[in-house]
């Protein structure tokens, strides 16, 4: 009971039953007021020319011997007639009943038999005086009863007799043929309605099937039903669900080696300085004596750089952590962005100068305003801009540009450096990941965090950090704002 096919199955089958027996109901109904219509419409003159042959034998008294042998000269018009005679008032003063049986009733009313004589629409039923809860079809025409006008001959059509071999042709033809013919119904509706929903349900079990794989880690069950009813529809919405699935948990697993990654990086990275700083103030500390002012300002200098590279570490971790929980919000204004470019690139000029890089602005007309959060727009460009430094070899160029095209600015930051190769561009912006830290040793100096803060803060001005890299040859980061 629990399957949708028994289900239908079971649904269709008492639908069809309920269906049957109705039309059948209703069919024998309307057979039997067809036969009664019929019947009345046949017969409608019987009893006018009844009343004319019985009207001789009327005239003095009822002669009923006579009308007796002329009923049974006439039996054959038809057999299955009760004829009787009624005064005005409508009692009986005669009857000549076939069956021998006598009526139960003496007196019948007369208003079907004067809307019968008056032409009203058949069929009209008027009472069996042979049985008080029965109504038949009949005939009736005037007569003279002994000189008594306005007298009835009222001829019942469906005697008793009538009634017996009817009920017989029910038993052994209407009512068989329609029982027969109902089981065949039924057979017939059930076998095709179970074939039906066989071929429906299967497409359901399909998608069940498959809903059920996918519950289990069945990752790649897709159902991909063709069609475009509303089951292939709610396939597609299952295999699109399906793919979203898979590819938020793939998401999550991803997270997940990031998670564990940034875990392994961050105790890394804060274990490294703090080593190096313990390590080196353990050393004044058991050398305080014994070494010169020179060594013991030199292990301090130490202690010094590693200790502003700690504080770089979590600041830069303080800052992506509040860009991943939406906790800054950019405050967009206008500002001159060739301004923005010169002041970040003389901020770094010194930098690049103790390593023997060049670095140059080239921006176009010096009057256009952008439209960003100035503070974020420049930290961004600074990240940008310390990673091109770290990863461009001496003698090298870093160029930092910023070119207008109708309702955007692009800025890029250019370098000459060694690029990067193209397993590792999908993950540069991935926390602590430095693509191949050997290659260079300026990456030692890196958090691995200043392009993920960079292309967050990017995002928060709706667009896209992209890069373009090839092997020696350099690498280009790129953003565009829009202007004012």
């Amino acid at each position: 009971m629990n399957s949708i096919l028994t289900r239908l199955s079971l649904a269709f089958f008492v639908i069809t039953l309920g269906l049957v027996v109705t039309v059948g109901w209703f069919s024998l109904q309307s057979a039997e007021q067809f036969m009664i219509e019929s019947e009345q419409k046949l017969n409608r003159d019987l009893a006018a020319t009844l009343s004319s042959e019985f009207q001789p034998f009327l005239n003095d008294s009822i002669d009923s011997e006579a009308i007796e042998e002329r009923i049974a000269y006439l039996t054959g018009i038809n057999p299955r007639i009760d004829i009787y005679l009624l005064g005005g008032n409508g009692m009986i003063k005669a009857h000549f009943v076939p069956s021998g049986r006598e009526p139960v009733v003496g007196t019948l009313a007369t208003a079907e038999m004067d809307a019968f004589l008056q032409g009203a629409q058949l069929p009209l039923l008027g009472l069996d005086p042979l049985d008080a809860s029965s109504m038949k079809p009949f005939s009736v025409a005037p007569i003279e009863i002994m000189g008594e006008t306005g007298c009835y001959l009222y001829v019942v059509l469906g005697s008793d007799r009538y009634d017996t071999v009817a009920s017989m042709l029910e038993d052994s033809f209407i009512l068989q043929t329609l029982i027969r013919n109902v089981v065949i119904v039924l057979v017939l509706s059930i076998l095709i309605g179970v074939v039906l929903f066989s071929l429906l349900t299967r497409r359901i079990r399909s998608i069940t099937e498959t809903v059920g794989r996918i519950e289990a880690g069945e990752r790649d069950a897709r159902v991909e039903l063709d069609g475009r009813d509303d089951l292939a529809q709610l396939g597609i919405s299952i295999d699109r669900m399906a793919e979203t699935l898979e590819s938020n948990m793939e998401q999550l697993e991803r997270e997940d080696v990031l998670r564990r990654e940034l875990v392994a990086n961050v105790s890394h990275d804060l274990r490294s300085p703090l080593a190096s700083i313990r390590g080196y103030l353990e050393t004044i500390l058991i050398k305080s004596e014994s070494a010169s002012r020179e060594d013991i300002m030199t292990y301090v200098q130490t202690a010094m750089r590693s200790s502003e590279r700690l504080s770089r570490l979590v600041d830069d971790l303080f800052e992506l952590s509040k860009l991943d929980a939406n906790q800054v919000t950019p405050q967009p204004e206008p500002f001159n962005l060739a301004d923005l470019v010169q002041d970040v690139v003389m901020m770094f000029q010194p930098n690049a100068a103790a390593r023997n890089i060049t670095l140059d602005a080239v921006t176009g007309s010096e009057g256009c305003m952008a439209s960003g959060d100035i503070g974020l727009v420049e930290r961004a460009m600074s990240n940008l801009i310390d990673n091109a430094i770290k990863y461009t070899p001496k003698g090298g160029t870093v160029t930092v540009s910023a070119t207008w095209d109708g309702s955007e600015v692009q800025i890029g930051v250019s370098d000459t450096g060694i690029g990067i190769s193209e397993e590792d561009i999908p993950h540069i912006f991935d926390r602590f990941y430095i693509a191949d830290k050997s290659r260079h040793d300026s990456a030692a100096g890196s958090t691995g965090l200043g392009l993920a803060i960079a292309k967050k803060i990017v995002e928060l001005h709706n667009s896209v950090l992209s890069v373009n890299s090839r092997l020696n040859a350099g690498t280009t980061f790129s953003f565009s704002l829009p202007t004012v």
